[in-house]
């Protein structure tokens, strides 16, 4: 449901350090090793990750996605229902990619609770998984990508309106969101708490008269766009073009930032637009990216600061307690701390889980808070909820010797990130594959679990370590396959 977007800067991109459960996304590319010429050496890589309820994407440097976890819906894109990860030989060349058209590729991917949308190298968006309430945007309540022959080309695109295309894409447990090409702003599926910020409690997306042109654009503000979005549990955020964040939907436990214990904003007539207030960030302060998930939300501020609010039942706003914030006045702007990172410290990416928040630090390393066993951290004890517990005293999470973290993405039992060579490697709870490691272990809450013991994820062409010689570096660098050099 999470998504973490840094603002676009170019038609069809996000650009950003982390991605986007619903979370969620975000192209990220792939950093190459140094004498490789700018070419990431060896077998296909991610260059973008997203975590849905219990199951996560990647678009690979290909552009091909693969999904892999639960499937119950179908939301994993390869037309059956069947789990993919928790067994051995699920993986890698044996998962097959999602079809997304002839001749088509992806630049974003999204997970929802149990739904994905891509969108892809035009501009189309494409949506599959479960379809409660329209949340796939084609006009019927029906589920797509559970069985043969509902992907690809028989898949339609989103009737975003004539001439439109999507920027950006959020998810949320039973709701979607895009960013179109103008900067204005679409959302459908359920609306039961305003989340879709249309001035009512109306679904959108499940009846053919509802998309396309008959679909309105958010009334964000005078004259405001929109350069980021994230979406929760029946709510929805956005970062505007000067900066500033706006929510809508369910206010409950703070989520919305309004500093108010009004239920819901959104849902009523007159209170979008100009009427809707802005999030309280502290005197002076813009966002420049957002995650949404459950029940919280955290914006990295242009001084690279981290501020969440919202739910805080086990630390995960991260700041030494389980007061939750964002509900009553005098909590937010000024009187919102900082999360403490660390000294000198700053976030280049931020994610939101259910209850864990994960941020890519300035130095490429990365930092979990709130629930224990999501931390990566060795041991199933929370972190956040207590004094002195984050700062310097929060460790960073090992992911393998001398590797660092290009993106990450939470989502309620499970963190995953694409490490600097393009590797994916997830950690926490197992349940229906979501960590693909071909088991049902659980990884990183025992000693000894993280760091090189934790194994990357086979995808689309990785070739196995047990079949690598050796990597070959010059002016370019190689994967030897099957024979030694």
């Amino acid at each position: 449901m999470q998504e973490l977007h840094r603002p676009w800067s170019r038609p069809g991109r996000c650009v950003a350090l982390v991605v986007m459960m619903l979370t969620a996304v975000v192209s990220f590319g792939a950093t190459a090793d140094a004498e490789s010429g700018g070419a990431p050496a060896g077998p296909p890589v991610a260059r973008q990750l997203s975590t849905g309820g219990s199951f996560a994407c990647v678009v690979l440097d290909s552009g091909s996605v693969q999904c892999w976890g639960n499937n119950l819906v179908g939301q994993l894109g390869i037309g059956d229902t069947n789990v993919h990860g928790d067994g051995p030989g699920e993986m890698g060349d044996a998962l097959p990619v999602v079809a997304l058209g002839t001749g088509r590729t992806a630049v974003e991917i999204a997970a929802g609770e149990q739904h994905a949308c891509a969108i892809l190298d035009d501009g189309s968006l494409k949506c599959w998984g479960g379809n409660g309430n329209g949340s796939l945007g084609l006009g019927d309540p029906l589920t797509r990508g559970d069985q043969p022959g509902e992907m690809g080309d028989a898949l339609p695109a989103v009737a975003l309106g004539t001439g439109r295309t999507a920027r950006a894409v959020a998810l949320g447990s039973a709701h979607t969101c895009a960013i179109l090409d103008d900067g204005s702003v679409k959302c459908w599926g359920s609306n039961s708490r305003g989340e879709l910020g249309y001035g009512d409690t109306t679904s959108r997306g499940d009846n053919p008269t509802e998309m396309g042109d008959a679909l309105p654009t958010v009334a964000l503000g005078t004259g405001r766009t929109a350069v980021a979005l994230s979406a929760g549990e029946a709510y929805t955020c956005a970062i505007l073009d000067d900066g500033s964040v706006k929510c809508w939907g369910s206010s409950q436990n703070g989520r919305l930032g309004s500093g108010s214990a009004v239920q819901h904003l959104g849902d009523g007539a007159g209170e979008m637009g100009d009427a809707l207030p802005v999030v309280a960030l502290g005197t002076g302060r813009t966002a420049v990216a957002i995650a949404s998930d459950t029940a919280h939300t955290c914006v990295i501020l242009d001084d690279g600061q981290v501020k969440c609010w919202g739910f805080n039942s086990i630390g995960n706003l991260g700041y030494g307690d389980t007061i939750t914030r964002g509900d009553g006045p005098g909590e937010m702007g000024n009187s919102l701390p900082n999360v403490d990172l660390g000294a000198g410290r700053t976030a280049l990416g931020i994610t939101t889980g259910g209850s864990h928040t994960c941020a890519v630090l300035d130095t490429r390393q990365v930092k979990c808070w709130g629930s224990g066993g999501n931390l990566g951290l060795g041991d199933i004890v929370a972190r956040g909820d207590g004094p002195s517990e984050m700062g310097g005293r929060l460790l960073t999470v090992d992911v393998g010797d001398g590797r660092t973290v290009g993106s990450v993405s939470a989502e309620t039992s499970f963190t995953c990130v694409i490490l600097d060579n393009g590797r994916v490697k997830c950690w926490g709870s197992t349940s229906a594959g979501v960590l693909g490691t071909g088991d049902t272990d659980f990884r990183g809450t025992q000693p000894g679990e993280m760091g090189d013991n934790l194994p990357p994820i086979e995808l689309q062409g990785t070739v196995a370590a047990s079949d690598l010689s050796i990597r070959v570096t010059a002016n370019r660098s190689s994967i030897v396959a099957g024979q030694t050099v």
